[in-house]
């Protein structure tokens, strides 16, 4: 076991001990790399077996590339950065981590709405800059009663559910993949996209980025919305087409924003969304919590583990390789 090499293609973490944990049973060394092209991908992960994947691109040239590479554990929910199809055609398991951070970013979605509505950052800033008075927050409606949209119902706004739920607030959501008994189990409507615009007081995008979904919300979209609306999102950036969201903004067409992720990362210092009162900003920090980390580091590397053991692992993102590779079931 010793022999076979794990690489970790890039990371912004300080510490590697969940990893470790699971790896040091096989006597596995991590080999720890700070990629960002294809072509670094290639250069550091040649002799791999297993690569544990951020953001660094794994595409077809480089699974192709690494004639060792058995399985690609993603960090996170997401698997953008993998070329699915490639990864089965050669035989590659890809895992991710379905049940990561529900709770964490579903409760910052949470506090980006109740500060949007509420106007608490905008308020926090008027009292440190001298100015004590409520009422440069004007207009501050009540929540119980309002609607909100969730576009996407999987995981993590299904738990929003409930926590919107307690303050009074209905839902409704869109996802074609979602089977209505599921919906209608949390007291959600299930609707369609124009509904859900048209109807909402706020919105909530839990989208995962691909060619459908990037940029799925624009000009369109913020002319539907109600013009004292706000929109959350802590999924991916890119699927909300930003210049029209800036539009929109400058426009009235929609009350406010909490964004969480944006179409480029880190935000550009000429960006106008730091000049809007209205849009609340926070770097890409939905996901973190000291214990969602942990876990989630924790069972990135057993989904290493499981493949190189054999197995098929606890969260199979490509199905379809079942066919070709002779990995037992846990």
């Amino acid at each position: 076991m010793s022999q076979l090499k794990v690489v970790v293609t890039d990371y912004n973490y300080h510490t590697f001990a969940p990893e470790k944990e699971v790896l040091d049973e096989m006597g596995i060394e991590l080999t720890l790399e700070q990629c960002q092209t294809e072509e670094e991908v290639i250069e550091k992960c040649r002799d791999a077996d297993a690569i544990l994947n951020q953001y660094a691109p794994i595409s077809r040239k480089v699974i192709e590339s690494l004639g060792n590479l058995k399985v690609v554990a993603r960090y996170g929910i997401g698997f953008n950065t993998v070329d699915l199809d490639a990864a089965t055609e050669n035989g590659v398991v890809v895992a991710n981590v379905t049940d990561y951070c529900l709770d964490e970013v579903s409760d910052h979605a949470m506090a980006l709405l109740l500060s949007s509505v509420r106007k608490v950052t905008l308020m926090n800033n008027e009292v440190k800059n001298g100015n004590w008075d409520y009422k440069v927050a004007i207009p501050v409606y009540r929540m119980r009663g309002r609607t909100l949209g969730l576009m996407g119902f999987g995981n993590i706004p299904q738990r929003l559910t409930e926590k919107a739920q307690a303050f009074g607030i209905q839902v409704m959501a869109y996802d074609p993949f979602v089977p209505k008994e599921v919906a209608e189990s949390l007291n959600v409507k299930l609707v369609e996209l124009d509904e859900l615009y048209e109807e909402s007081d706020y919105i909530s995008v839990h989208l995962p980025l691909n060619e459908k979904t990037e940029k799925i919300i624009s000009h369109d979209a913020f002319k539907k919305m109600k013009k004292d609306a706000f929109i959350i999102n802590t999924s991916r950036g890119p699927v909300i087409d930003e210049q029209a969201l800036i539009l929109a903004l400058q426009n009235g067409e929609i009350a406010g924003a909490g964004l969480d992720v944006l179409e480029h990362e880190p935000i550009d210092e000429a960006h106008p969304f730091l000049n809007m009162n209205q849009v609340i900003l926070n770097p890409h920090s939905a996901f973190y919590s000291v214990e969602a980390e942990a876990e989630l580091k924790r069972k990135t590397a057993q989904n290493v583990a499981d493949v190189l053991n054999g197995y098929f692992p606890s969260y199979l993102v490509n199905q379809d390789v079942k066919k070709q590779l002779d990995l037992k079931e846990k």
